[in-house]
């Protein structure tokens, strides 16, 4: 096999998806068996919404699980930078080059008449995607255009018409009709790339030879394939993992399951027993139908032609029980108390904890009770401790799921935004705070009184918060999909 190089590149948008782990473990799994490199790079181009300070979070939670890489934004290595945002000369100059080649156009279309014209498609029941307006723009009308200012994007010469043969590792070849794809924008009018040419110029000059990625990326293969036969590159080998699922057979969302890697540590779940599950989403049970085994045995055994092309169930059920076994099986109890100290039994958290039980403790027993909460994986609260006077459940389950959508948008998690959130959420249903504090304080808790809401769900984090609403969601019977499709309308509308 070719010298392997793989690269996983997650944004800096939030907390690592378990998909991102997925993706990474399969990386590295297929590094280590070859002898190669597994790169970390930070696809940071999103000015919108990326943030540096996730980047830390990013390194932890991939590190928790025990997926090192060998370059990266920390680390260094000779392909750098490893942060798309200080690439920008090297995409503008690739751009540039197709441009000068033929193979992309500047666009100067407004977003009115983008808006328009999706509308009009809408109208018509036609195929959604550019029309191709500014394809055959003369150069000199391009060159006037340019003197006057206007603001413009650069798009990709998509052919119009034949079909793409994606060749990918474990499905063969994939037939893919250009004609349902239009021209991709390349660069922004921020002159920031977009994902499309920043993952291809940046795979090519750190030398990936083999991406391994989720299965729905697989319609965006032809875009990536016009642009490398349009710099004369060669592509690198493709292999597109089965999505995980959601129990239903959907794709994982965080609306029906936990998704981020931070929740599966804070809940208390061994890493390597969610690398093994991980493992066992895509890849058969080693040495017969025992599904626990290690990295190093995942390593020795790993065989791409393995990897079932199935659907992958994430189901937490199964999880809980591999994790149990390793708790079990694998731990002495020397080594189950230092991953509690390391887990949660830390100074520091039990620190954040005392001043909000201090004024409520007449002794030092008074203290574990108290924040149990805090370390339970989930707790339990009734339907009737979750209804305030004078509501009913049909008016809090709707409330509670605004309070989820409220606590995902708080981007520096702590007391003071998620106060803010939650007072929105008041305001929004022209509620007293204290209808909209009562449930949360009980979802997060499982007791009608607890310490004081929004520093509680600050040092709970963000990740447990969410899934403690939804499971409180659940116990007053939930919201139907089209309900939370209706309100989410509403509330977006706000």
């Amino acid at each position: 096999m070719t010298d392997v190089r793989v690269r996983v590149a997650p944004s800096p948008t939030g907390p690592v998806h378990v998909g991102t782990a997925y993706q990474a473990l399969f990386d590295l799994v297929l590094a280590r068996k070859h002898g190669g490199q597994f790169v970390l790079r930070i696809e940071d181009t999103d000015q919108t919404r990326s943030r540096r300070e996730w980047e830390e979070p990013i390194f932890q939670a991939l590190r928790w699980l025990g997926l090192e890489w060998d370059e990266g934004p920390d680390v260094g290595g000779p392909y750098g930078p490893y942060r798309q945002s200080e690439r920008l000369e090297i995409y503008q100059e690739h751009a540039k080059q197709l441009v000068n080649g033929g193979h992309a156009y500047p666009c100067f279309c407004t977003a009115e008449r983008l808006d328009a014209l999706r509308k009009e498609q809408m109208q018509h029941k036609e195929r959604l995607g550019y029309d191709g307006h500014c394809r055959d723009l003369s150069a000199e009308d391009v060159a006037a255009k340019m003197a006057e200012g206007l603001s413009h994007v650069i798009r990709l010469k998509m052919p119009g018409a034949g079909t793409c043969v994606v060749k990918d590792h474990l499905r063969g070849e994939v037939e893919l009709d250009f004609a349902q794809m239009d021209d991709q924008v390349l660069v922004k009018s921020d002159g920031f790339p977009t994902y499309h040419l920043a993952v291809v110029v940046d795979d090519h000059l750190m030398k990936i030879s083999h991406v391994i990625r989720g299965e729905e990326w697989i319609t965006s293969a032809p875009k990536h394939l016009v642009l490398y036969e349009a710099f004369g590159w060669e592509p690198p080998q493709y292999m597109h993992l089965p999505l995980l699922l959601n129990p239903d057979g959907s794709k994982m969302s965080k609306r029906k399951n936990p998704t981020s890697v931070e929740y599966y540590r804070r809940a208390g779940y061994a890493p390597e027993a969610l690398l093994n599950y991980l493992a066992l989403m895509a890849y058969p049970p080693i040495d017969g139908d025992e599904e626990m085994f290690s990295f190093g045995q995942l390593t020795e055994d790993f065989d791409a032609d393995k990897i079932n092309l199935g659907g992958s169930i994430f189901d937490i059920e199964k999880l809980d029980w591999l994790n149990g076994r390793y708790v079990r099986e694998r731990k002495t109890p020397e080594q189950l108390l230092d991953d509690l100290k390391a887990w949660l039994l830390t100074d520091d958290y039990v620190g954040q904890m005392l001043p909000l039980l201090q004024q409520r403790m007449e002794t030092l027993g008074d203290f574990v009770p108290q924040v149990a909460f805090f370390f339970a994986r989930k707790v339990a609260p009734s339907a009737e401790d979750l209804v305030p006077k004078k509501r009913e459940a049909e008016q809090v389950v709707p409330m509670l799921q605004t309070a989820v959508w409220a606590l995902d948008g708080v981007l520096d998690w702590n007391k003071e935004g998620v106060e803010a959130a939650l007072r929105g959420v008041a305001e929004y249903w022209d509620w007293p705070v204290r209808d909209v504090t009562v449930p949360l304080t009980v979802a997060l808790t499982g007791q009608r009184v607890g310490p004081p809401l929004f520093d509680s769900a600050a040092l709970l984090g963000q990740d447990m918060m969410r899934m403690r609403i939804l499971d409180a969601m659940g116990v007053l019977g939930g919201l139907s999909k089209k309900k939370v499709t209706k309100l989410e309308k509403e509330w977006t509308r706000r």
